[in-house]
């Protein structure tokens, strides 16, 4: 019986850790496929037009540099499927929020949040995403994903994220 629980406790805690480093590694947008390996058409495929396809498939944020707001390949490579996203579902409007890391005044990460958030804003807008489908917000260094002191953390939260506020099937 003793051996029994031990296994059951050893599954359990692979399974806890195993969860935590793939949402950990996701969050950072180190590749993993957030399909779980479904793809397309498979049994857990997500109606295309959900938010949660959005945020799943498509991406629903990008991530900073340290003091940057500049967006790199892989950034651009998400912004380019939300704009075609936004622009097959006309329907939907967005709030892109613009956030930071814990370092620097609430001020100076208020402002950074904002290019960040503008920074999308911008690209979405020369894919030919309307204007007025989008606003913007910072909050700065006010909503962390990732509670740490230290690059592994401060890297999650540097990003900006693209909420859908309103849909074909919201």
């Amino acid at each position: 019986m003793k051996n029994i629980r031990n296994g059951i406790i050893a599954l359990a805690a692979a399974a806890l850790l195993g969860a935590c480093s793939n949402s950990l590694e996701d969050e950072a947008g180190l590749g993993v496929d957030p399909t779980g390996g479904a793809g397309a058409g498979g049994a857990g495929s997500i109606e295309e037009s959900s938010i949660e396809y959005f945020n799943v498939q498509v991406g629903d944020r990008v991530f900073f540099g340290t003091d940057s707001s500049e967006l790199d390949s892989a950034a651009i490579q998400t912004l380019t499927r939300q704009a075609r996203w936004l622009n097959d579902y006309s329907t939907a409007d967005i709030v892109i929020e613009g956030h930071a890391d814990e370092r620097g005044t609430r001020d100076y990460n208020l402002a950074l949040g904002a290019r960040r958030a503008t920074a999308a804003r911008n690209f979405l807008l020369s894919q030919g995403v309307p204007a007025e489908r989008i606003r913007v917000v910072s909050y700065g260094k006010e909503r962390p994903v990732a509670l740490c002191s230290d690059e592994s953390c401060w890297g999650q939260n540097r990003r900006a994220v693209t909420v859908v506020a309103g849909g074909p099937t919201s």
